[in-house]
């Protein structure tokens, strides 16, 4: 008896390779940031050119989507689009296609570009490399299907020379590839043996070799805060990346170990919607949440990615304000100022007390030694006083009405105005004083030129029941050689000096939004406990060979904190 085959629902398989065959990229076009075609690449079908695709792209009013359906070609063409360092990226689809799948496809390009050709990536580079650029093009996708993403694997396989492949071959990476040689690819083909068909583990690659063992992880946090003009939060997020930097030899088995306060359900409390690297277990994952074990690949890569919602708990909604995010930097804005109307203050409220900053001081630093090294490790980011406060920049949007702003006053650092982009930006200093108190901008705007005297007649008044208009006798100037002054009571000026600040209220601005770093310090809470190296599970590393690790925090915010007024 040979063997059964499984019973296999036809209709299920049709359905399953059809959505296979529909997720296919066509072709890629990139642009420079002068729009000019740079590079064209087609997988599949016969897709519209690039000069007939870019005009169609540009005629889309901005702020353009990711997505843009284009009726007018032959046939319906749906286009992808994705802008990175002023260069564009257009991927044509014309068939029934998942849309994350060629977005990601678009961004698996560029990570690979700039880990082959350089980061940041520019169009010089593209074209100096063109070899290596549509070596890699062919291998990651084969006929419109995706078939090889990773950088580690494509160094196997393609080909860089000249310079290019002397830089790659001094800091210890194949610069060649003999697999590319016609005997070699025949081979390939003809071979039945599926470890020859790639490498064992898709996102490393073989035989790895490096003089110095060292593992680095860096944490980033991006703030979005926003408030409310009482200053309660209306939402508050921390978007956090997980980098990891790999320099060892050999196959390592790794196990990173995360914790936040509150323990497990703290940790499970603050890490929401996470996505990880292929290389992470999952199954260990969601057995022991906070544990990651993985073989990374080699060199720099993304680990890990994750949410946090940094909002109180529910119970304490009527009690919430900026202070209960405990966050470093908060915002008030005071508008409709003076007696007219026409200043606006900004107050600026610094804090140098960080919420679990003793985590990241070096005085309670995590031991990330190697199981029974024994060996302490160095974090990064610490200084002898903890976190510090840096790079704060307050913006200020001001409406497009106002004509220019006669008067900044800021009680610590400069401010200055911006016609141009119609913004006002106050950057505060943090290294000469201590980073704690407030600081106050003030600004007087000037608004639009008025044709109207301070009554809004100019003089004359509209009957509308006749149509005719009454000139006033005070219209005209008076015989003397000085025009006369008009006189107000108290009253007068009160109701004069409310309707101005009423007619004002328009140029005051409607939102101020602050950006700030802080070195060694989470938002979140999140630490790292641990980083150690399986040995049992390791190939390849050595003997007595000890991993030098290291940790650095990092919280940022580009214009993240958000007030509203």
């Amino acid at each position: 008896m040979i063997g059964c085959s499984p019973i296999i629902d036809s209709d299920a398989l049709y359905q399953n390779v059809h959505i296979m065959m529909s997720s296919a990229i066509e072709a890629l076009y990139v642009f420079s940031q002068h729009n000019e075609p740079i590079l064209e690449h087609v997988y599949r079908s016969r897709p519209a050119p690039s000069r007939v695709i870019l005009p169609l792209y540009l005629a889309h009013p901005s702020p353009r989507p990711s997505l843009i359906y284009l009726p007018n070609i032959n046939p319906p063409t749906v286009l992808f689009s994705v802008t990175h360092n002023n260069l564009l990226f257009l991927s044509p689809v014309s068939t029934e296609t998942e849309s994350l799948f060629v977005l990601e496809f678009i961004h698996r390009v560029i990570d690979v570009l700039e880990e082959f050709i350089g980061d940041p990536l520019l169009s010089n580079k593209i074209e100096g490399s063109y070899d290596v650029v549509a070596q890699l093009l062919g291998e990651m996708c084969d006929a419109g299907s995706v078939c090889n993403t990773e950088p580690n694997a494509l160094r196997d396989d393609v080909e860089v020379s000249g310079f290019l492949g002397k830089l790659l071959i001094g800091v210890g990476l194949p610069g060649s590839s003999p697999a590319l040689t016609p005997a070699g690819s025949l081979k390939q083909q003809l071979s039945l043996n599926p470890v020859n068909t790639g490498p064992a583990i898709p996102w490393r690659r073989a035989n790895v070799r490096h003089t110095s063992n060292e593992l680095y992880v860096d944490i980033v946090e991006t703030l979005s805060v926003t408030l409310a003009p009482s200053g309660r939060p209306l939402a508050a997020f921390a978007n956090g990346s997980i980098a990891f930097t790999s320099k060892i030899s050999g196959v390592p088995d790794l196990l990173l170990t995360l914790s936040a306060s509150g323990g497990k359900l703290g940790l499970e409390k603050a890490i929401e919607l996470p996505v990880f690297h292929p290389c992470v277990r999952l199954a260990r994952w969601k057995e022991r949440p906070g544990e990651l074990s993985f073989v990374p690949p080699d060199g720099k890569f993304m680990l890990a990615g994750y949410e946090v919602n940094l909002m109180p708990s529910i119970l304490d909604v009527k009690s919430l304000s900026s202070n209960n995010l405990q966050l470093p930097v908060s915002i008030e804005v005071s508008k409709s100022l003076g007696p007219t109307g026409l200043d606006f203050e900004v107050r600026l409220i610094l804090s140098s007390t960080f919420p679990g900053a003793s985590s990241s001081a070096p005085t309670s630093r995590p031991n990330l030694g190697t199981r029974g090294s024994g060996r302490s490790t160095p974090i990064f980011g610490s200084s002898a006083n903890g976190p510090t406060l840096q790079a704060v920049v307050v913006t200020v949007p001001i409406p497009a009405a106002v004509r220019n702003i006669t008067d900044l006053r800021a009680s610590r650092g400069e401010a200055y105005y911006t016609p141009a982009e119609s913004v006002v930006e106050w950057r505060v200093p943090t290294k000469d004083a201590a980073p704690s108190g407030s600081a106050t901008l003030r600004c007087t705007i000037v608004g639009p030129l008025a044709d109207e005297d301070e009554d809004g007649t100019n003089g004359f008044s509209f009957d509308p029941a006749n149509g005719s208009y009454d000139e006033k006798e005070d219209a005209y100037q008076s015989s003397s050689l000085e025009p006369a002054k008009p006189t107000y009571t108290k009253e007068q000026k009160e109701h004069r000096d409310q309707r101005k600040v009423q007619q004002n209220a328009p140029l005051m601005p409607s939102s101020a939004s602050v950006s700030f770093s802080v070195k060694g310090w989470l938002a979140s809470g999140i630490k790292v406990d641990g980083l150690v190296v399986d040995t049992r599970k390791s190939r390849g590393l050595g003997e007595g060979v000890k991993p030098y690790k290291g940790v650095r925090y990092l919280t940022v915010s580009r214009k993240g904190i958000e007030t509203r007024c």
